[in-house]
């Protein structure tokens, strides 16, 4: 595994940073973004250092979007989302230069427009409890 230590990603994917982990295997982790568009809003990002879409090894293509289904499904179950938005950046508007696919929980009349992305917050304790909704959901829990 490749680790840039200046990267807050791979901080994350090694324990250094903290999160609110949903998702986690030998190749990838989803965890919750501390800016989220909408609570429940995750990153999933390769365990290794990739900067970009082009830059992710061929075998990892299928198992990066078979994650992200799973989280799109472990919205709707855990969340009641009526659905999500999936979206990666490369290189602009990329603010962590670490790939990471942003799926984030919709439902009808949330107010997301276009590509303008307002931020929110988790008041004290409700980011973990999104986190444990979502682990449940993946487990088979929910």
């Amino acid at each position: 595994m490749v680790v840039e230590p200046d990267c807050a990603f791979c901080q994350v994917v090694s324990g250094q940073q903290p999160a609110h982990v949903v998702l986690e295997d030998e190749t990838f982790t989803g965890f919750l973004d501390r800016r989220p568009v909408f609570r429940g809003h995750v990153l999933l990002v390769p365990r290794t250092h990739v900067v970009t879409l082009p830059d992710l090894p061929a075998d990892l293509r299928d198992p990066f979007l078979a994650h992200a289904q799973r989280l799109a499904t472990a919205m709707q179950v855990a969340l009641g989302a009526q659905g999500s938005f999936v979206a990666l950046n490369n290189t602009v508007s990329q603010s962590v230069p670490h790939l990471h696919l942003h799926v984030v929980p919709r439902t009808r009349g949330d107010g997301l427009r276009g590509f303008f992305w307002p931020r929110t917050s988790y008041a004290e304790g409700e980011a973990e409890e999104y986190a444990a909704r979502l682990r449940e959901a993946l487990s088979g829990g929910a």
